[in-house]
């Protein structure tokens, strides 16, 4: 928890407090709250339109909430963005390589980015480019890549300046089925190793079984936040995507 005298050490690596944003009449978001802990796996589940991708801009600072509070590491976003930003590693859903560039040449630039000098960033490159296997493609373009290993480069890049949270927002989209469960490995394993928070923004069920915890998000309101198995418990259901469907089916069917 949060020392509000000031001391973050017990901070958790993310915290939503009744954080709303509307467009319009439309609450996208609405009175959304949740922890993140420190090397916690959370995934973030919900149907196309039910909100993920605004709050994950305004998890990633490209827009600002209406109200409520987000904090990264005790930093709070509005009020202090620098350090709360420098604290999150972001995959967004659109793919955001240079394609001209190498692999090499996307690392270094978002390392000059972030002002990690050219020595540094060279060693940080080598260790994530070999971690996530792609010490072979370094010097290739990024347009020679599959979508996979593009993937995977976007990763390494998230991770160059040592985030304590990763942000992934629908980072499967367009992967053949192999490439997600492998990305999801890899991201479980960054989680154990390194202890950094994952939040994983996913509309299909398949991809949340390995969990902490699952946060199910419809119409911008939080219907459930719990680990796998207790979706299934508390809603009867045998698997996940039933689980998921009792709660949101209804409501698509009053809409």
């Amino acid at each position: 928890m949060v020392d509000r005298g000031g001391n973050h050490a017990e901070a958790p690596a993310l915290r939503l407090s009744d954080v709303v944003r509307t467009y319009g009449p439309v609450r996208a978001v609405d009175g959304v709250s949740f922890d993140v802990a420190a090397g916690e796996f959370v995934a973030l589940l919900g149907p196309n339109g039910a909100g993920k991708s605004t709050l994950f801009q305004l998890l990633s600072g490209l827009f600002t909430a209406d109200s409520g509070r987000i904090e990264v590491m005790g930093h709070d976003m509005s009020r202090d963005p620098v350090p709360a930003l420098a604290g999150l590693g972001i995959v967004f859903q659109q793919p955001t390589l240079d394609l001209e560039l190498t692999v090499v040449g996307n690392l270094q630039f978002h390392a000059g980015l972030h002002g990690i000098a050219r020595g540094e960033a060279n060693r940080r490159i080598e260790r994530e480019l070999a971690r996530l296997g792609l010490t072979e493609a370094a010097r290739k373009k990024a347009a020679t890549l599959s979508g996979g290993n593009r993937r995977r480069v976007e990763l390494a890049r998230a991770l160059l300046h040592e985030p304590k949270i990763l942000l992934m927002d629908e980072a499967t989209v367009g992967l053949d089925p192999a490439s997600r469960v492998d990305l999801r490995k890899t991201l479980l394993a960054l989680r154990r190793e390194r202890g950094v928070a994952v939040l994983w923004s996913t509309h299909l069920c398949e991809e949340v079984d390995d969990a902490d915890r699952v946060i199910v998000l419809h119409r911008g309101k939080i219907l459930k936040d719990c680990p796998p198995a207790e979706l299934m418990a508390t809603t009867g259901k045998r698997s996940i995507e039933d689980a998921f469907l009792s709660l949101t089916e209804p409501k698509m069917a009053a809409a």
